[in-house]
């Protein structure tokens, strides 16, 4: 059925913890995303596409905000017990996309309450007014193939002998199959859990069968030679991958039956990538690669035949960019920057689209650090304050960091040799420096001083 609908509808597929090299597209050689990687060809494919910040939390509280998780007040995942999420008293993209008419709906993990293992109250539910199952804390409310999730009225909704990814998708091809032969747009948000680890189990859990089938997984090239538990854990993270595949392929499949395909604008990305406890002592929260990137495509109108993005984009670009292709105003609390302008076919961009882009990512690192990073399309630096409080400082408390890192991309893409400190680098770093100093400034409104890293004798 087709509608008359003024804007596109927009399906958000989000994963949890996967990286960008999961993906065929990106180069992964074991055929893992059959589906995104024919979604890639047909669309757009961001090559460079970072996390804000690599914590599900306020990841995901920078894409539903638009904001850097310190300027919206989740720099952390917050905790059961604390004061209600800042997202009650902030606007969303939800938000953005009802005052333009859309019919709303999310399906999954929100982790940006601090409900934990109760339901999400409707007030701290980020706008979503039309649909609603979802659990804060989807790895503690279920396991692979059981668990719980709440309803719109706060009621449980269990499923057993289900795995998760299949069940999650029955309720947003439901979603869909009902708002298809509606006249208004509908913006539906699906966020699954996988390829995350099952906490309490402390492993990853592919569909039964799945691990098998990579058993003798292609070994991402900064993981070998380093300490961590990738040897173990690949097998079953690629399996949840190939899963979500598949899903990806139901749900591209009802578009089409229900005839919207051609109508509707699919994002399918993740929060934020995973390292195997080779950086620091889990999976995420550092400036490398292996954490930071995330695979990024799009398709539908505005990106249909769009080849592929090179330059260096954020997450916290594609709220903007998701409103800007439907032609609904971005806010203007918004501090990312439509990537409309970069894809092929559309150099003079579209509405919202005005301001320069800058050439670089900006990143917040917390939990384990209180970190800042600028991602080029060749360096990555990075600098942190050793005397503050990763959990209780969103920024340096004296507006002062070290430099940490530095990785020369082109030349050690797989980030083995840090070379910040070194004399014969110090231009490079200098420059960066200045860089991230604006940065910082024009995102945080905060002027800091970095101090130079000693390069030990």
């Amino acid at each position: 059925m087709t509608s008359s609908r003024d804007h596109p509808n927009v399906v958000v597929v989000f994963t949890d913890q996967q990286r960008w090299d999961t993906a065929g597209c990106y180069g992964n050689p074991m055929d893992v995303t059959p589906t995104l990687d024919a979604m890639a060809d047909r669309g757009t494919r961001l090559e460079q596409c970072v996390s804000s910040n690599p914590v599900c939390g306020p990841q995901r509280a920078s894409l539903q905000t638009g904001q850097y998780p310190t300027e919206c007040g989740i720099y952390r995942n917050l905790m059961s017990g604390e004061a209600d999420s800042p997202i009650e008293d902030t606007t969303t993209l939800a938000d953005a996309f009802n005052d333009a008419g859309y019919r709303t709906g999310y399906v999954g993990k929100w982790h940006i309450a601090n409900t934990r293992l109760e339901p999400v109250p409707e007030r701290l539910r980020g706008g979503y007014e039309d649909y609603w199952l979802a659990a804060d804390a989807l790895e503690h409310t279920s396991q692979a193939y059981e668990g719980t999730l709440y309803d719109g009225d706060c009621e449980p909704v269990e499923f057993e002998d289900r795995y998760r990814v299949d069940f999650l998708t029955d309720h947003a091809e439901e979603f869909i199959a009902d708002e298809s032969d509606s006249d208004d747009p509908f913006f539906l948000f699906l966020s699954y859990l996988e390829p995350h680890h099952q906490n309490d189990q402390d492993t990853y859990v592919a569909p039964d069968g799945y691990a098998e089938e990579f058993a003798n997984p292609w070994v991402p090239p900064d993981l070998e030679g380093r300490p961590g538990d990738w040897f173990e854990e690949l097998p079953d993270y690629y399996g949840c991958c190939r899963r979500i595949d598949e899903n990806l392929e139901r749900l591209l499949a009802t578009l089409e039956r229900e005839g919207i395909d051609d109508e509707t604008i699919v994002l399918f990305t993740s929060d934020h990538g995973c390292h195997f406890r080779t950086r620091n002592r889990e999976y995420k929260r550092s400036c490398h690669e292996s954490s930071i990137r995330v695979p990024a495509v799009l398709q539908g109108p505005g990106f249909d035949d769009g080849g592929t993005v090179e330059d260096v984009v954020s997450l916290l670009d594609l709220p903007a960019t998701l409103l800007d292709a439907a032609d609904v105003e971005v806010p203007d609390s918004f501090q990312g920057e439509s990537v409309s302008p970069l894809v092929a076919g559309n150099e003079d961009g579209a509405s919202g689209a005005e301001r320069e882009r800058p050439a670089d990512a900006f990143i917040q690192v917390s939990e384990s650090a209180v970190e800042r990073t600028l991602r080029t399309d060749r360096w990555t630096y990075s600098v942190y304050d050793p005397d503050a409080d990763p959990i209780d400082d969103p920024a340096s408390p004296a507006d002062g960091y070290v430099e940490r890192y530095l990785y020369d991309l082109r030349a050690d893409p797989h980030q083995q040799v840090n070379l910040i400190g070194r004399p014969d680098y110090r231009e490079v770093a200098d420059e960066l420096r200045e860089r991230l100093q604006a940065r910082i400034r024009e995102y945080e409104g905060t002027d800091v001083e970095i101090l130079e890293a000693e390069y030990p004798a």
